[in-house]
Order: C-alpha cells, then structure tokens, then sequence
C-alpha cells in the first residue's frame, strides 16, 4: 500500500468547547502538498491529528506508513548530544563496541542494517548546511535555526513514509530556508506542509487551501482550478499558479455577486409592484362590497377567491425574494475577504535628499559593527538581510535607543517607530483604540477610530482588549498605533514582520507600506516580501560587519 493519509468526519474541540475542525473530510497522498488557510482556520490543528499529537473528538484518522512531524516551536534538550538528538545513538554506541571486539547479540539487534548510520547522519547534516557541528557536540551550542534543521536531519535520518512539517522557515535565515528548500524538492514519499513562504510553496505539487471549517461544508466544483473535498479546496500546481486559480475563480464570484445583485433589486422592484397591484385590487373590492352591486353570496365568494389569489401571487414573489436573497448570501460568501488596507499618512513623508539617520564607527553589543560611516537620506527603503545572530536585531534596537552602543553614533535626525517580532508595543490590558491613543495622546477619539477603521478595526473590533486579539490581528493594531504615532514617524524599522503572518496579513501589510511615505528599514529573511514593497537599498549584516550589496548579490552564497 502506497503512502497515504485520510481524514475521515475528522472534528477536534478544545476543551473549553471552542471548535477548531468539525466533520473535515481529506485526503493527501504522495507528493508535496502546501497546506495554506488564514491564521486559525485549523493547519496546525490538523497535523498534530494526523501526527497524533492530538486525539479527535469526532471521525477518524488514517496514516497508511511511518510519520514524521516537525512542529512550529521546535524544542530539543540543551544537554543532549546531536547523535541523540539525531536518535541515532544506541547505533552508533553498539557499532563502537563491535569494533571493539564485543560480539554480543544485543549490539548486532540494535545496528540492524544500518551499518553505515554513522556516513549517513554526517551527510545529512551536510545537506542541510550542519556539517560543521559534529555528532558529539551538545544541542545546546547550536543555534536556534540550527535546532529547526537538527529536528529535519532527524526526520530524514528515520525516512518515514509521511513527512508533516508545520511552519518550518519560520526563524530561519536564508541560507537555512535553502537548504530545507532543497531537502523538500527531494523529498520522495507524502509531505504535508503548512507555510507561508512563498519560496516553499513554489516547491510543492498541489495547494490544499483550508476554508471555512463547519459540518455544513460539501464536496462541490469551483470555477478557476479548483476542486472542493469537505472544507477543503484543491489547486494543481504550486504557490503561483494557485493565485492564478484564485483570481479566475475571485472573478466569477464577483460577476455572481453583480449578477445576484440585479436579480435580488429586480425581485424587490416586482414584489413593490405586485404590493400596489393587490392594493388596488382590494380597494376595487371594498367598493364593489360597500355599492353592493351584486348577490352577497357572490361578492362573498369573489372576495374569498380574490384573497387566495392575492395570498398566491404575494407568496410566489416573496419566495422568488428570498430565492434571490440567499443567492445573494452564497455569492457574497464565495468572495474572499481578505480586506486591504487604505490608509494616507502624508505626514511621514521624508524630502529626498534630507538625512534621516546617520551610523559612524558604531561598535554594538554582543561584537557587531558599522565599520565607517553610513547615511540614510529620504524616503529610502532598506533591507536588513543577513544569517541568524549575525547582529541584525540588535542594530535595529540600538538605533531604537533600546541598547546603548559600545562606541560610535546612532543617530536619527527624524521621529522613529520600531516594531520588534515579539509586538510588545500593544499593552494587552488595553483596547486597540486606547492603544493607539497612548502614542496619539492628542487625538480625539472620533479621529482614531476613523483611522482605526482604514486598518479594518471597524466599530465594535476597535474595543477589543488587545489580549484577545489573533496574531495577524495584533500585528495589524501594533502597526497602526506605530503608523498612527504622533509625531508620525519618518523612520520605521520592522524586524522580521512576516513571521508568522499569513497570506491575508501580509498583503495586508505590503498595501500599508506602500501608503507609507518615509524611511524604512526592514530586517527580513522573506525575499518575496522585500521585493514587493519596493526595497531600494541592500545591507548585508555577516561576520560582525555591515556591509552595502547590490540587487543581484541578494542571493548571497549558502
């Protein structure tokens, strides 16, 4: 039987009763699938099911071979060894005491056939850029990015039949995304992974997009490519031609949406005159009643048929109203929302030319330095690239003032904002509306809710306690209050922005950054969304220096 896995009626409800999947029906079978879906539609859910990490609370769970699952928050013990992180140390202890000269039984059971465990768990972490850290050294000398590929080496090395890898980029600096890009290209047997990365999912065979989980889902045909199973829509191809997909399949929901439209406006018009036209009539009626032109009986006869046909015909457009009105409903439903933000920030506007910050023979904590001198004039974009612990964030938080310099200047000549990957500018405690009112202390209320709405903080959601907010939720109030700021800052700095967001998010904040009209430094490993918001400058954070590089020297060397 060939590698599979089928979910089958599958639910899952946390214990506090929150639903997260209820009666999903889906298949995967061998190939590379991009399982995709906004934040909270159940990706990660669904993978600790198949990998059971999770029990069901409804349907079934069928795995035809072996699992591998790398989970999002890859946690290994600091004081193991990497052969046993690797799980390969019991082999490489029986192999060590037969060539010793020790031939008991228990030795032979336990190498099996991998004779050759020791080559392959080296190669393996070649593969992956880890060749330099050795099968003894300790977890806990490598680094954080190093532990997420540590985890895969130890995957590969078990060559499992189903591979479930849940936000794998994520942390990870480009040189590590390419060298899992390349492990995924090669990968044989089923793999499942939910990202992202536009880079990955370029990779894949087929895009499984999880859509609006409820027991009320079924299997029907979607215009633009796609096939719908359950709660899941198909597309063939990779991460692009699912957005081609998306786009023939969004313009005929849209056309739908015109369509029902008229029809709904027409129904209303012919229910409005129908309305007057029964009025009449019954108006016609009282007057003939009230003239007594004819027998009682006859006019009470009349007036009983009249009333039925009048009940009829009234009925009959009220239900071709409501006809239209669901058609409607489904039309608007089959349109995604995945609102854009509009938003004009004239104030953060930089004159080209005019010096915005200046760095001169900085020395940072932890060793990094900017050699020289270095200026950032006008409305410049600039990309912060570089490995993990190279020094990228702590440049960023010592222009902030967060961290003082060894030596040298940091010095920025206009307002700035920093936006930190843990968003801990928003007080949970707070409403996004109060929020953004503690960097806007001047502002009415009626001014930061309509600003607010542009964001898609509209009405009741701008009440929202902060703490209650999802992660591309609180990322979006974190740049508003940031965006929002009086004075409106001139110089935004992100570090990395997009972890963590999905799709909808990040579109989201590309169209924010193109409405913003000052410098910006953005320290990113996510080369798509660097290209889209117009990066016009490349710094080059390796082995302690800063360094300027050019577009084309962007893929620099693994």
């Amino acid at each position: 039987m060939s590698p599979s896995i089928t979910c089958t009626s599958l639910s899952f409800t946390w214990p506090d009763g929150t639903p997260v999947i209820e009666g999903l029906d889906v298949s995967f079978g061998p190939g590379r699938t991009g399982l995709i879906g906004v934040n909270g539609a159940g990706k990660s859910t669904l993978l600790k099911l198949i990998a059971g990490k999770l029990t069901p609370t409804g349907g079934t769970v069928r795995v035809a071979g072996e699992v591998g699952y790398l989970p999002q928050n890859v946690t290994l013990d600091t004081a193991h060894r990497v052969d046993e992180a690797l799980g390969i140390a019991a082999r490489r202890a029986a192999l060590r005491a037969i060539e010793a000269g020790d031939v008991a039984e228990e030795h032979f059971e336990t190498v099996g056939d991998d004779w050759d465990v020791e080559e392959r768990a080296l190669a393996t972490l070649g593969e992956l850029g880890l060749g330099h850290i050795g099968l003894d050294r300790t977890v806990g000398e490598v680094s954080g990015g190093e532990s997420v590929l540590l985890r895969l080496a130890a995957l590969l090395l078990r060559r499992p039949d189903v591979l479930l890898l849940d936000e794998p980029t994520n942390n990870l600096d480009l040189y590590a995304r390419r060298r899992l890009y390349t492990a995924v290209a090669d990968w044989p047997g089923v793999l499942v992974v939910v990202s992202h990365d536009r880079g990955l999912l370029e990779l894949v065979d087929q895009i499984a997009d999880l859509r609006r989980v409820s027991t009320a889902a079924r299997s029907t045909s979607v215009e633009g490519g796609g096939r719908r199973v359950g709660e899941v829509v198909w597309y063939g191809g990779n991460f692009s031609a699912y957005e081609e997909a998306l786009a023939v399949e969004q313009d005929a929901a849209e056309r739908m949406v015109r369509v029902a439209e008229a029809d709904f406006r027409k129904q209303k018009r012919e229910l409005a005159d129908a309305q007057v036209k029964l009025a009449r009539r019954k108006r016609y009626g009282q007057r003939m009643w009230d003239q007594k032109r004819e027998p009682k009986i006859v006019m009470g006869a009349r007036k009983r048929a009249a009333q039925e046909s009048a009940g009829k015909h009234r009925l009959l457009h009220e239900e071709k109203l409501a006809g239209a009105r669901e058609r409607l409903d489904e039309a608007v439903e089959a349109v995604r929302d995945d609102d854009e933000i509009r938003v004009d920030l004239p104030y953060t506007a930089v004159p080209p030319g005019r010096t915005v910050l200046t760095l001169l023979d900085l020395e940072l904590a932890y060793g990094a330095r900017v050699n020289g001198g270095f200026d950032l004039r006008g409305p410049e974009r600039v990309a912060l690239v570089g490995r993990n612990g190279a020094g990228k964030t702590t440049l960023l938080r010592t222009i902030a003032g967060e961290l003082e310099p060894v030596s040298g200047e940091a010095t920025a000549h206009v307002p700035l904002r920093f936006l930190p990957q843990r968003l801990d500018v928003l007080d949970d405690g707070l409403t996004v509306a109060e929020n953004v009112a503690r960097f806007a202390p001047d502002a009415t209320d009626n001014r930061i809710r309509a600003r607010l709405a542009r964001f898609l903080f509209r009405g009741a959601r701008a009440d929202r306690k902060a703490a209650t907010l999802s992660g591309g939720e609180r990322f979006r109030a974190a740049l508003a209050a940031l965006l929002l700021a009086e004075p409106a800052p001139q110089l935004l700095m992100l570090d990395e922005p997009t972890n963590n967001l999905d799709m909808a998010s990040a579109r989201q904040l590309t169209t924010a950054l193109e409405s913003y009209e000052g410098a910006l430094i953005v320290a990113s490993h996510d080369l798509p969304f660097l290209e889209s918001i117009g990066i016009t400058r490349w710094l080059l954070m390796e082995e302690g220096e800063l360094k300027e590089i050019t577009t084309e020297a962007v893929g620099y060397p693994v």
